[in-house]
């Protein structure tokens, strides 16, 4: 505690104690920590962005990477090859020649509904791709580039 208790005799004089008990304000900072770390995830949710269109550098890689599309029908593409959605991983290893380690650049057309895109990144990282990338369009209609998640 931080106060103390004393005799009121005549021999001691009383004086003001100039300690200042943060106790409270610790109590309150954890609460307040523990209010916001609950409520940043839902604030995020909810939200209409628009993600087709960013700023990016392009990567740079020495084996070309292999390009898996989703057109507006939610078909699925593997450089420029229509495959069916359950043939998806045999054409990437098809196309990798069985080696995990490349690049694949994963574009869909605006109008795809989101779940349709991460169904096929899902089922390319579960395969045991480490190294995939969605594809955008720099605002200004320039060149293409590539963001990874």
């Amino acid at each position: 505690m931080a106060f103390a208790l004393r005799k009121h005799d005549s021999e001691f004089d009383s004086q003001p104690i100039a300690d200042i008990n943060v106790t409270p304000l610790v109590d309150v900072m954890l609460v307040l920590l523990i209010v916001f770390m609950v409520a940043a995830p839902l604030m995020t949710s909810g939200i209409p962005v628009d993600l087709p269109k960013v700023q990016a550098k392009q990567l740079n890689d020495q084996k070309p990477p292999i390009v898996v599309s989703v057109d507006a029908g939610g078909g699925f593409f593997v450089d420029k090859r229509e495959v069916p959605a359950d043939g998806l991983l045999a054409a990437l290893s098809e196309g990798s020649d069985n080696s995990k380690d490349r690049r694949i650049h994963v574009r869909a057309d605006k109008t795809v509904p989101y779940g349709r895109v991460v169904e096929a990144m899902g089922a390319i990282n579960s395969a045991g791709y480490s190294k995939v990338a969605l594809v955008s369009e720099v605002p200004t209609g320039g060149a293409k580039s590539a963001s990874a998640p």
